[in-house]
């Protein structure tokens, strides 16, 4: 790529640290290039205020917001959902986001005939990854720009000594300077106090937190959430009807309000290394509790248990930005002929950050009372006998073997 080639560049802006100092340095660093700022709205709320005027007043040209709610939750989470995708436990908030931005970037950047594609992903994590693969599915032979692979800075401590110096406003300051991803799934948190594994979260202290409380400061009481589901996908919530979308905005605010959805692990990224983060998925948790519980009870052995070893690389590829390929959407294809047979009601107890089972109802249900029953039933347990001295035939014959 030659930097004199670089006219007019397409940015994924967040407003955040990294991209708000990269507009001032693509300035500097690219002919002074026209730099337009894209945000993908995926549910990040007072995140996206004054974002217009700050991507502007740091060099943008214009900036455009778009809005992909809808598109995020119908055609990325609840997919994911429905297939059971987690990886190493976690629901993948920022992993199904970033495909979803992406295409959304490229088709900007096409539209205004950018010369690159510009992202704030370090060279150290996974987004740089997902971002990348996505841009190459859309726009094979559109160049991208990583300034975190090119600039001299080296730390988000230098980062804010840059934007200082260039009077680009921020809304942290160097103690409260955690990496975090907001979207209407989740929240991230890395960096700081978190980066030594010996330390605690700080669930308890006011502002860590943003999607809910901690356990301990939830209500001592219980709280009762029931989901009807339509083919795996959620489709009620206590009886209403609501799009999946409004359904996790309900579930967020009722699961943060009862400490659902804490995870503190130490994962391991797909550039080699291992990494702690925080995770807030209060409503996530929730929607994916409820629809293994249903599924419980609507899927036959042999398909659930095929379905639990796909859902790890299902997970995995999502992770590792593969949404956009033949395998992930062969995946997807056995997960919605599973799901044929996933309807029903779920109620849930919530309480100081657990999830109980409280009931399962599907017409569709392959569990039978009268078969399982510890009372009188018609099943005729003397058939076992048979079932039992074939299915321990093999056993049977080795012992005799190795008897000899």
């Amino acid at each position: 790529m030659n930097k004199a080639d670089i006219k007019k560049v397409v940015l994924a802006y967040s407003g955040g640290l990294d991209t708000s100092i990269i507009i001032p340095w693509l300035k500097e660093n690219y002919n002074n290039c026209e730099v337009i700022a894209v945000s993908g709205n995926v549910g990040q709320a007072d995140e996206l205020e004054g974002l217009e005027e700050k991507a502007l007043k740091t060099g943008a040209s214009k900036l455009y917001v778009l809005d992909l709610t809808d598109e995020y939750v119908d055609d990325f989470i609840i997919p994911c959902m429905k297939a059971g995708a987690v990886y190493e436990d976690y629901l993948l908030g920022t992993s199904h986001a970033r495909p979803c931005i992406a295409k959304g970037l490229v088709e900007i950047a096409l539209k205004e005939g950018a010369d690159a594609i510009v992202h704030g992903c370090t060279g150290k994590g996974n987004d740089q990854v997902r971002f990348e693969l996505a841009i190459k599915h859309f726009a094979p032979n559109m160049p991208i720009i990583a300034p975190w692979r090119e600039w001299s800075i080296k730390s988000r401590d230098e980062e804010i000594d840059y934007a200082e110096a260039h009077h680009v406003p921020l809304k942290i300051n160097r103690e409260t300077n955690y990496s975090k991803d907001k979207n209407l799934w989740h929240l991230s948190h890395e960096g700081l106090d978190l980066e030594d594994t010996g330390n605690e979260p700080q669930y308890e202290k006011p502002g860590f937190l943003e999607m809910g409380v901690s356990p301990i400061q939830a209500p001592d009481s219980p709280t009762y959430v029931t989901l009807d589901f339509e083919q795996g996908v959620p489709v009620a919530l206590d009886g209403k009807k609501m799009s999946a979308k409004e359904i996790i905005y309900k579930l967020n605010e009722v699961g943060g309000a009862n400490g659902i959805g804490l995870l503190d692990i130490v994962e391991n990224r797909l550039v080699g290394m291992k990494c702690r983060g925080v995770y807030e998925t209060p409503g996530g948790t929730i929607l994916y509790a409820a629809h293994q519980a249903l599924e419980t009870v609507c899927l036959d052995k042999m398909t659930a248990h095929e379905k639990q070893k796909l859902a790890i690389t299902f997970g995995e590829l999502v992770y590792n930005g593969q949404w956009y390929t033949p395998l992930r959407e062969a995946l997807s294809a056995f997960v919605d002929k599973t799901q044929e047979r996933v309807t029903g009601t779920v109620k849930l107890k919530l309480y100081k950050g657990n999830i109980i089972k409280a009931g399962i109802w599907s017409e569709k249900s392959l569990y039978s009372e009268e078969i399982a029953t510890f009372g009188e039933s018609d099943y005729n347990q003397a058939d076992a006998a048979g079932f039992i001295n074939l299915f321990g035939l093999p056993i049977k014959v080795q012992a005799i073997v190795d008897g000899k």
